[in-house]
């Protein structure tokens, strides 16, 4: 039963990994594990483990008194394995078992920032938390608005994302504390989906890390979340194949390190993603707005590139749906899933969809099955075609993410 004042869902569908879905347009992976095995049971699994009421252990993490959840931005599971030789920190946590505590995840559908941080933070699905892509349209205003970093100024966070964060059901009975950069501390997507408890800014790993472990040291039962955005910037920048990844890659396992070093002994800390990552030649980076068979009828275009929503002119219909399915998988055959908003819906890409939240999804809906990156030049900037490190859409590479789990030693922790 959905709480008052918010909408029953409009389906529901839960998903496997292990399955492949069936559509008019061809065979699609699954949705994500939502309830079961996603990023959204992260924070609630964390919660229960510190005994907060209403919450359910799916994780089936350890009871503890502390716990610090550690979400950095594109570490993909896949990138990280193929990278254990600059991680040895984290690779002598990976090599110690972890019991029945799962070692991987799904993120959310898309695998973007704005969808998964948004089901990190509220345990939900996006069909509910409503964040169903990096851009997507508003019905009411007939616009497509960001969910990321550049919210509409006729969105209100509040209202397009309606249900308490896990932040704010735990703080009644625990100590919450954010640690993260400056300039997020009121962003709209904090606002939307990671408000509740209390914020903490700092500007370099070093001194995050600092100052977790003084908010820390002062509470009794706490949960905290750790916030590092580096290893994505310089993946977008760079490439997730590049040095520069790498670099930033070091810095994140000296960064847990330190946490383990810091924290009061036995804290309890997760290291886990909102999603992965891949590289994308730039001869593969295509203005799908060039060719009019791949627009034709289409109204709006948003998502991001590896996952792009097409909205069609109110009269198109099925047949437009149909007909604009056809002219991609014509043009890129088995290298993209295309798929309509009801099939979508119907495999549980979304999870429970609220009746509100369906129009924000695309019509017609094109994932990149290869490395492939789609971009409409007639509304993005130029320099987005110069992102080399992308995700979005249904590979392993970009929706399967780690989750380790330890025990803080605390042979540093800074006196309470």
């Amino acid at each position: 039963m959905a709480p008052v004042g918010v909408p029953e869902p409009l389906s529901s569908a839960p998903g496997s990994v292990q399955t492949t879905v069936r559509t008019a347009a061809g065979s699609m992976p699954a949705a994500p594990a939502f309830g079961n095995r996603s990023v959204a049971e992260v924070l609630t699994s964390a919660a229960a483990s510190l005994g907060v009421p209403g919450f359910e252990n799916r994780l089936n993490l350890p009871a503890a008194q502390r716990v610090c959840v550690v979400l950095a931005d594109g570490l993909g599971r896949n990138l990280l394995k193929q990278k254990s030789a600059h991680t040895p920190f984290l690779r002598s946590v990976m090599q110690s078992g972890q019991g029945p505590v799962p070692v991987s995840l799904d993120s959310a559908f898309p695998s973007t920032t704005a969808a998964s941080l948004a089901s990190f933070g509220t345990g939900r699905a996006a069909g509910q938390h409503g964040m169903v892509g990096y851009d997507v349209l508003d019905p009411d205003q007939d616009r497509v608005v960001n969910m990321l970093g550049g919210w509409d100024a006729g969105v209100d966070p509040q209202v397009w994302q309606p249900f308490p964060t896990v932040f704010e059901r735990a703080a009644d009975h625990v100590d919450v504390t954010t640690v993260s950069l400056p300039q997020f501390s009121d962003s709209a997507m904090t606002r939307a989906a990671l408000r509740g408890g209390r914020y903490v800014t700092a500007t370099t790993s070093h001194a995050r890390t600092a100052a977790a472990a003084e908010a820390m040291a002062g509470a009794g039962s706490s949960l905290m979340y750790f916030y590092v955005n580096e290893l994505d910037k310089a993946g977008h920048r760079h490439g997730c194949q590049s040095p520069q990844w790498e670099h930033q890659l070091e810095e994140l396992d000296a960064t847990v390190k330190r946490l383990s070093a810091t924290l009061p002994a036995g804290t309890t800390i997760l290291l886990t993603a909102d999603h992965g990552m891949l590289d994308v030649p730039e001869s593969q980076r295509i203005d799908y707005s060039a060719d009019p068979a791949l627009i034709t009828g289409v109204r709006h275009t948003a998502g991001e590139p590896r996952m792009v929503h097409l909205y069609l002119e109110e009269p198109e219909g099925d047949a437009g749906r149909v007909r604009l399915i056809d002219s991609w998988r014509a043009r890129f055959g088995e290298r993209i899933w295309a798929f309509t908003r009801e099939e979508a819906i119907t495999a549980g890409l979304f999870g429970d969809v609220r009746a509100e939240v369906a129009p924000r999804i695309g019509d017609v809906m094109i994932a990149a099955r290869e490395p492939l990156a789609f971009y409409d030049t007639r509304r993005v900037r130029p320099a987005a075609l110069e992102v080399v490190g992308q995700h979005g859409s249904l590979t392993k590479a970009e929706r399967e993410v780690p989750l380790l789990c330890f025990q803080a030693d605390g042979k540093r922790a800074p006196r309470a």
